[in-house]
């Protein structure tokens, strides 16, 4: 099976969901979460802090640059992401699906290059 990255998008400024749609949220992705372990397709999970927090790192010619801020200056960005195992695109596409419904957003999906064997 091929990994997966399956990225949750979200857009700055948009009305931030109600406490209870929020809860419903988290309990809908806890529960997707669990399928996916006992689907044995769970590799790893993480959500994100805001945007605002991210730092970006360059080393060019032996000299380090750090500058606030996300990489792409852009109202939509990554808030949370999946690593999950998948036959093939079609059925990463059906997980992404269910991962969309329990987090009530976007979900991109983008297959992790294989390593060449040695």
């Amino acid at each position: 099976m091929r990994q997966y990255l399956l990225s949750v998008h979200m857009v700055e400024g948009q009305e931030p969901p109600s406490e209870a749609t929020m809860q419903q949220m988290y309990g809908d992705v806890d529960a997707f979460n669990k399928q996916l372990v006992a689907d044995g397709r769970f590799v790893f999970a993480g959500g994100l802090l805001g945007p605002e927090t991210a730092t970006v790192v360059r080393s060019e010619n032996g000299k380090v640059l750090t500058t606030d801020g996300p990489f792409a200056e852009s109202k939509e960005q990554i808030g949370g992401f999946w690593v999950v195992l998948a036959e093939d695109l079609d059925a990463a596409l059906a997980v992404a699906a269910k991962g969309s419904a329990a987090c009530q957003g976007p979900v991109e999906v983008r297959p992790f290059q294989e390593v060449p064997a040695e």
